[in-house]
This record gives structure tokens, sequence and C-alpha cells, in this order.
């Protein structure tokens, strides 16, 4: 029903991109420009003008044309040390702000050498910033030679390497300030706001991003959705290289995994065009069950293209072009490695797997309506194509944690309009725009049970499933019991009856307007930002929100400190993966019996939540050498967005918490480079409580009475830290090497076994008591049932009873003295402690650490050179989990120890 409406919009943004005569600034990036002079105010050409941010690493140089003039593309908002140098004429430094995409010009008259004006900038002035929201700023220096740990989403490995208040989770999903997924990207002003890790969507590729800004702070008014963390991302341009530049890299390492990159910038002072291509595959796509590789190859191929096109000095265009395919395999653990049927008949292995396929066209139109004022307008389409097929025998999908078997296609499809205004002025740096967005979701799905203990018609005397009966009017002539959980609206599709698939479509078009207004106000030593949003959202619920923002900083010059504080609200809005599934699954009686297997399927549809958040920090500049920022984070959430599973599942929709509490610190500091040598700290310690009950999405209780304890939801993290070092050898300027040390204190691993049988807020007691419901004892001593768990669930987790292992194939006793049960994976509190707020179950503490050596220049060539570089992931080999049978994800290994080498080609 919507494809004349999409075949429309579609049209539209196609048009705007080839046909309109428009401006090339971006939302979040700027342009500075100026003449030369000397002394007598003759123009100086072949002047060498450099600008650089010290803290990020960004850098870059062009000489004065033959008119005495130059100019800088597409820089992202940041402050900067502009450098002129010229023989004969003393060094001129400014210091120049970019924090809006009116164009900055500079006039520089130049002073003889004798009479130098060079600025002293020795105190590290330059180095802080008076923005009120915190951030980090990340740039390509540091993109380049960062060891990232997975290049199938290798943007989402730098943000969680490089900002603080980010807790590493599996498959290339982070969690930023205490949130699951509450991460939007705004590419070139573009927002992104579902979820991007890699078995959900493909990511833009490293390779096109030439800077990051991640927001951690409150946000502005210009940004809304999923506000826990932005990613601001500038991408590469060939504007203003006039001659071509780029390089070819090919990589060869561990798990037979290579890749094939390229890039090529090039074009003149009114155009340009980027493009980077790169193809990966690997044998170790995904983050496995195990830590031993199975069943886990993968592959992507990776498009990108950005064109610039300026008509004249008020109009120009922009426009980003996508496109990416991935394919891999879900990784087996042993016990699907090996899947038999009822009648014990070999069925071999699992073989699920899926299929990814983003497109994205981004036209951007930007005019420069006079010297403080630009009117900006952007249009654009993203889609994400997901395919999951079942394994080519369905039945093999059986296993320990998955009772049906499933395939799906869904669709997500964004396409919007976004247009702002800008005006900088004297103390005002004002922004006024607005977004509007339609998101088309059809989600397809083909399902059946193969379980066949999961909804036999027949039970034995003990309740247990009996096979080989497809009808409860059976059970008595065989001495059997009827089963009173047996629902016929499942028998059609029990796979292991001889059903057949049930096929459901569910589909809805959720649409949203946001209008801002927000003014940047400079007053001597102040800075205040001051804004209101209006956020109009109309998904399968319907909510307007009024969302003021404020923020204010004071620069204190004489010692070099900057104290900010400020406050936000914003709307929350249901993820968009598997939305309608969640919200109206429950009214099939088919999606409902299903999921009623494992548990309530009440119909409870999303109502988009409201947060309150505060933060106060601080940014100190010690010298030139060292710049360290700080911030402290209160966030209180009404209707708490998270995930769960499609029966056990790897297919995954949202779910809503009545709500959260969030409160933390986070830290970054800077070493800029000296003497070849660079470094930065980043640690956080950020809370996720959740309260009870559940309110939106499958499972709701919200009518139920009953507790609103507050838990620690699986993506908590008590602490977390990145230490970066990268050097450049002394003797040899091209040869560096790049060092990462990562602690993660652990995730909460709800579902691992514990002894608490009197604490009502503790999950224990599905361990600490026996089937007459008295507490479980061996010898009058408090004892642990393992009897949900296969033996290599229990090899998973590390388990150890009384100082013996569990094996993939030898289990642990079915009861083991809790004080006796401990594991080397997990941290299982003492018996009686265990607690879903104060003391829950935990991944045991990490030390992860990742090394790459490069040679960026090794025949010392000019134009062309010859690169050689090697990188080690996880070089100390630690075996060691990222989460055990997580509702959202199940159980996920770190990557063992992975060596690549790279041979490239720079021109």
């Amino acid at each position: 029903m919507c494809r004349p409406s999409l075949h429309r919009l579609f049209v539209f943004v196609l048009s705007l991109a080839l046909f309109a005569t428009v401006a090339q600034a971006q939302s979040n990036s700027g342009t500075i420009s100026g003449t030369i002079t000397d002394p007598s105010g003759a123009i100086v050409p072949n002047a060498t003008v450099e600008i650089a941010n010290h803290v990020s690493g960004y850098t870059r140089t062009v000489r004065t044309d033959s008119a005495g003039q130059f100019r800088f593309y597409n820089i992202p908002f940041n402050p900067y040390h502009l450098l002129v140098t010229v023989s004969g004429f003393a060094k001129t430094d400014k210091a120049v702000d970019i924090n809006s995409i009116v164009p900055v010009t500079l006039p520089i008259q130049l002073s003889v050498e004798s009479a130098s004006t060079t600025v002293n900038v020795e105190s590290g002035e330059e180095l802080i910033e008076t923005d009120p929201s915190f951030h980090t700023d990340v740039d390509r220096s540091t993109i380049d030679r960062l060891p990232l740990e997975s290049q199938s989403s290798s943007l989402s490995s730098i943000v969680t390497l490089s900002s603080p208040g980010v807790a590493a989770d599996s498959n290339g999903l982070f969690h930023g300030l205490g949130d699951h997924a509450e991460n939007s990207f705004s590419v070139d002003g573009q927002p992104i706001t579902d979820q991007q890790s890699k078995v959900f969507s493909n990511q833009l590729p490293a390779d096109a991003v030439q800077s990051l800004e991640v927001i951690g702070g409150a946000p502005t008014a210009e940004y809304g959705d999923k506000t826990s963390l932005i990613i601001v991302a500038t991408t590469r341009s060939g504007q203003g290289v006039t001659t071509p530049h780029g390089s070819i890299a090919l990589d060869y390492g561990t798990f037979g995994s290579s890749n094939l990159d390229a890039n090529l910038a090039y074009g003149k002072q009114n155009w340009g065009n980027f493009i980077a291509v790169n193809g990966l595959n690997s044998g170790r796509f995904l983050d496995g069950p195990e830590f031993l590789t199975l069943h886990d190859h993968g592959n992507e191929q990776n498009f990108f293209d950005r064109v610039d096109y300026q008509f004249n000095q008020a109009n120009s265009l922009h426009t980003n072009f996508q496109y990416t395919r991935s394919w891999f395999q879900t990784p087996n653990s042993y016990d699907t490695s090996s899947v038999f049927d009822q009648f014990g008949n070999f069925l071999g292995a699992a073989d699920q797997r899926s299929k990814i396929e983003t497109f994205n066209i981004a036209p951007t139109f930007t005019r420069i309506v006079n010297a403080n004022s630009v009117f900006n307008i952007g249009a654009y389409v993203r889609r994400d194509g997901y395919n999951y097929y079942a394994s080519h025998n369905p039945l093999a999908d059986f296993g320990p944690i998955q009772q049906e078997t499933v395939q799906q296609y869904r669709t997500l499809t964004n396409a919007g309009i976004h247009s702002d205004f800008s005006y900088n002025k004297g103390i005002h740096n004002i922004k006024i725009g607005g977004v509007y967005q339609q998101t088309f979701l059809r989600e397809n799905i083909h399902t059946g049970l193969v379980d066949p203990g999961v909804n036999a018609p027949c039970v034995d005397s003990n309740g247990s499933s009996v096979g080989g009966f497809t009808d409860p009017n059976q059970c008595a002539n065989a001495g059997l019991q009827a089963n009173p959980n047996f629902n016929p609206v499942l028998l059609p599709y029990d796979l292991t009856r001889g059903g057949t698939k049930y096929y459901w479509h569910g589909q809805t078009d959720v649409k949203q307007l946001a209008l801002y207004a927000q003014d940047q106000i400079s007053a001597g030593n102040w800075l205040f930002n001051v804004g209101v949003r209006g956020d109009f959202y109309n998904g399968l619920a319907v909510q307007r929100q009024a969302e003021p923002r404020v923020g204010l900083s004071y620069n204190i010059k004489k010692t070099n400190t900057v104290l900010r504080a400020s406050y936000a609200r914003a709307q929350e809005t249901p993820f968009n993966e598997n939305l309608v599934l969640s919200t109206n699954g429950c009214y099939d009686p088919v999606i409902q019996g299903i999921f009623e297997t494992l548990g309530q399927c009440t119909p409870a549809p999303f109502n988009p939540g409201f947060r309150n958040e505060f933060h106060a920090g601080l940014q100190q500049a010690f010298g030139r050498h060292l710049v360290v920022s700080a911030e402290y984070i209160w966030k209180y959430t009404h209707n708490a967005y998270d995930f769960s599973v499609f029966g056990s599942t790897p297919i995954t929709f949202p779910i809503e918490w009545h709500n959260s509490k969030i409160p933390g610190f986070a830290i970054r500091a800077n070493v800029p480079e000296t003497h070849g040598f660079s470094a930065f700290v980043v640690m956080s310690s950020v809370a996720a409580r959740f309260f009870n009950p559940q309110v939106g999405g499958v499972g709701a209780t919200p009518g139920t009475p009953g507790s609103n304890f507050p838990f620690r939801i699986d993506h908590d993290e008590r602490f977390n830290e990145t230490t970066h070092l990268q050097y450049n050898l002394p003797f040899r300027k091209s040869a560096w090497i790049g060092f990462n040390w990562r602690y993660d204190s652990g995730l909460v691993a709800g579902s691992a076994p514990c002894y608490n049988a009197i604490d009502p807020n503790s999950k224990c007691a599905t361990f600490s008591f026996d089937s007459n419901g008295n507490p479980l004892t061996i010898n009058g001593q408090p004892a642990v049932d393992l009897s949900g768990f296969t033996a290599d669930q229990e090899f998973q987790s590390g388990l150890i009873c009384n100082g013996v292992r569990a094996t993939p194939t030898n289990p642990l006793p079915v009861t083991c003295l809790a004080s006796q049960l401990t594991s080397s994976l997990i941290n299982i509190p003492a018996p009686g402690t265990e607690n879903d707020d104060r003391n829950p179950q935990r991944i045991q503490p990490r030390h992860l650490f990742d090394m790459a050596l490069g040679e960026d220049n090794l025949f010392h060539g000019d134009k062309y050179k010859v690169g050689l570089r090697a990188t080690a992931i996880n070089i100390t080999n630690k075996y060691a989990l990222y989460n055990f049978l997580s509702t959202f994800s199940g159980t996920h290994y770190v990557s063992p120890r992975a060596i690549t080498g790279e041979v490239s080609f720079t021109f």
C-alpha cells in the first residue's frame, strides 16, 4: 500500500540530488577562507596555511593561490589553531572556532620577520573547549592507527574504544551511557537512529569517515529520538584535492580473514568526489557462543561515494551514496553442532544464516544567504533489508535455547527531509530547523515448533512431555495424562508432529516531525546554550513532547579551566526493529501461543517515553601536554526501552519497562602529540537501574500487581577504561606503534546460577528451591539446582563444582553445594548475597590488549608510498565472555587472538 508514496519520495530525493542548484556546507562542518597580505596590503601567494586541533589530531595544510586566498572545506566543528608561514615574514598564529555552518572569513596581515607577532600558545588555552556539552573528538589520524577488533563493524569499535561511558558488547553492539541502544548517528547532517550493530544493519564504512564527535552530554535542541549517545560523523570529501589521492590496501589474517580496501579523492575548487570501496571475507564474522569458531563464516561488500559540486560562491551540492551487503552464518554452539530429532535420528548441524542489504542516498542543499547566515535543506532515503534463513532441515534448528524454527524477511525504510537556518553574528549563534521522517516497517515471519516437548498433548506421571502423540484423547489409552498446557492452535504448526510453518505479516508506517530552535550565546567568559525542541511521534502510539534544553559553561582563563552544567528533556521512542511483532503479535493466536510456551503474551502497546537528564563537569588543561575532561551524569526515564527475543530464536523485538535511573561518571584524558608520542585514556562507571513492571511489548505485565523492585539490566557495567598509546619512531617518522589496553568489569549475567532463598529481589530463586518449594540443600547446606543447563552451557559459563570443571559433554552434578559452585568466567555472588539491584551476577572482569605496528612509507617515496602493517587483537589470547545467556543476545565470547597483516599503496 505504501509503494506509490515511497516511489514519489524516492523520485523527489533523486531529483534533488541531480538537479538542485544549492550549496555545499553541511549541518556538522564548516569552511574557513581568507586572504594573506603583507604589511603594505599586497597579496602574498604560495603562503603555507595550516589548521590543527591538537586534541583530536586533526590537521590540514593548503597554500594560497595567485590572489593570496586560501580555503579549507568540510571542517568539523571544533576550535582550531591556524598557522601561516612564508619565507621572509614572521610566523602568524590565530585561534579560530568553527561552531556553525556559517563560513568563517579570516583576513590575515603578515609582519616582517624581525617583528614577530606569533601568539604564545604554551599555556594550553588552545586545548580547551567551552562547549557546555561533554563530547569526544576522534579524527582520521586516530582512526587510521587504532587497532580494531571488528572490521565489519569498525565504526562501533572506534566509538567503544575512544569514548567514555560506552560498555562493549558482542557483534559490534555498544551500550552508550547506561542504555541498550539509545544511540543515533548524524552523518553529514542525516539522522540515523536505528541500530547499527552488525546483526541489525550495515554501518557506514570507517574509511569514509573524516572525523567523529561523540556527544555524551546533554544534547542540544537539534538532536532527538535516540540521544543517550550521539555520534556526529563528518565524511571525507574530494573538493579542493586538485591532484588525485587515494590508497589500496590488502589484509589477510587469522580465521582466513581477508579484506581489500580502496579509496580515491579528487576534485577542484568547485567540485570533488570521494569514493571508498571494500570487500571483507572472514571465517569468524560474529562473536560466537564458543571460544572455538564453529559455523561462523561471513562476508561484506561496501561502496560509499560522496559528491560535492559548487555552482558559485553561494550555491553548491553535496550528496552521499552508500550500498552495503553482508552475509553471515549464525555461529553454532557444541549443542547445535550435532542435532538429533525426537527419535534419535541424526540431523546434522544447525545452519542458520543472515543477509542484510543497505542502501542510502542523501543529498544536502545549502545556500549562503549572506556573511552571517546559511540556509540548509536535505533529503534522504535509507533502507535495510534483513533476511534470516532457517536451516535447510528446519528440525535442525532445535537447541537448548531455541524451540522454534524461524525465517524472516523484514525491511526498514527511512525517508525524510531536514532543513535548518543558521545565523552567526556577535554573541549569538542561532540555529532553527526541523526534520520530518517516515519509517516504513514490513515484517514477514515463517515459523514452526521444532521441540517435541514444548506443546506435547500427553505427559507422564512426572509431568514430563511424551512424544509420538498428536491428540490429547490418545493419552489415556497409553497410560498417560493429557497435558493441561497443550494448545491445539499450535498443533498444525508443530513440525515434530507433521505440521507446517506458519506465516505472519506485520506492517506500519511511523511518522515523526521535529521542530527546534537554539542559540549559543557568548558573554565574556560565559557560554550559554538555550533551546527548545518539539517532537511529534505518530507510530503504533502517538505522543507530543516539548523538550527544553539548556547548558552553560564558564572559562577560568587563568587556570585553563572550563566548568559546565547542562539539562535536557528528551523524548524516547521505541526501537523500530520488529516493532509491529512486539506491539501486535499477541493479537495473533498462533504467535501468542508460541510466546506463551515461555511466558505471558498480553497485548501491550508502546507509549513513547520521556527523560530528564542532568550533567555537570569540567575540562582542565595542564600546559600543552595534557587535557582532562570529566562529567557526572544523572538520567531519569519514564518508559525505558530494551530488547527481548522471539521464542528463544535470534529474532529480537523491543520491550518497555516502567522507568529507569542512570547515574554515573565519565572521564577522558588526552595527551596531544609531543615528539611523536600521543595518548588518550577514557574511563567511566555508569549504572543501568531499571524498574518493573514491563509495560510494553511481548511479555508485558502492566496490570499485574507485584514488585517494582529495581534490577540491573544486562548492559549495566560498574567500570571500564581504554588506554591508547601511539608513537612515531624518532629515527624513522613513517614507522609507528599503536597500543590499546581495554578493561571491562563485566556486564550483568542474570541467567547464571546462584543461591538466595530469602531476598525477594533476587533471580536465584530459580536455582534455590526443590520441586516441593523448599530451599534446596545437601546434608543441610544450601545447594544450587543446575538441571536447567546443558553440559555445554555449564562449560560456556566456566562452572566449577568442588574443583571439577564442566566440559561440553560432561555436565556437573544436578545439584552442587552453593559454597562449592564457582566460575572462571562469571562472578557468582556468595550464597545468600545476590540481589538484582545491589549485587547481581556479572561476567568476570577482563583485560584485553591490542597492538598495531606500521610503516607508512617503506621505500621513502614522495608521491607514491608503499606501507606495511601488522595488527594483533587480544594478544594475550584472553579467554573471556561478553555475556552469558543474555535475554537479548545469548552467549558470546570475545575474539581469540587474531593477527592480521596488511600491505598498502598510497598515491
